[in-house]
């Protein structure tokens, strides 16, 4: 299940996740029929493969190992929020490194199945959901957002990922996830004519 990550969070540290949790920069664009238009600024992911959508206990061990210490300065690096599930068509699991890092500053992951990756600045679109990420309601949103963005005619850039931000004793009505895609161009009139498309 997708929750099972959130129990590891426990095992592996009282302290990660907090309410201070960093979370990558953005921008909010605007609103469209209720899916948030945000640009993010450029980043670096630690990423690793999962076998199949939903297996999320294998990829968040290995990624915990690597930010406390799994790597080769024995370096511990602080938790942000969300973990990113990518959904298809390869399945990944990744956590943001913090912004103070580039890529020279961080460690090489012990773990072969880890790698750092660049993230560009890119334009997204967001739903958001609360209660617990179970297939079904990740489904059914992801369905929601993607055929809002074809209503709209804003194009889909990449494959969909489910967002999770909350520690595991978060309440359900509290608990904050989101279904996030890349989009292209937006197209005009849908925004603020302030607005220039990056």
């Amino acid at each position: 299940m997708r929750i099972f990550y959130l129990l590891l969070i426990t095992l592996l540290s009282p302290h990660i996740m907090a309410e201070t949790t960093e979370e990558p920069a953005f921008t909010t664009l605007g609103t469209v029929d209720g899916v948030e238009l945000r640009r993010y600024a450029p980043g670096i992911q630690a990423r690793t493969p999962l076998e199949h959508s939903g297996q999320t206990n294998a990829g968040f061990r290995r990624l915990a190992g690597f930010i406390f210490g799994g790597n080769d300065r024995d370096m511990e690096i602080a938790m942000t929020a969300p973990v990113e599930e990518t959904l298809e068509p390869e399945p990944t699991m990744a956590f943001t490194m913090p912004g103070e890092y580039r890529m020279e500053d961080l460690p090489a992951p012990d773990d072969a199945e880890v790698e750092l990756v660049e993230i560009p600045a890119r334009t997204v679109a967001v739903l958001a959901f609360s209660g617990w990420a179970t297939e079904g309601k990740v489904a059914d949103r992801t369905k929601e957002l993607l055929e809002t963005l074809q209503v709209r005619g804003i194009e889909v850039v990449g494959p969909p990922s489910l967002n999770q931000y909350n520690p595991p004793w978060t309440p359900p009505f509290m608990r904050r996830n989101e279904i996030m895609v890349g989009v292209g161009a937006i197209p005009a009139g849908i925004l603020d004519s302030n607005y220039t498309d990056p």
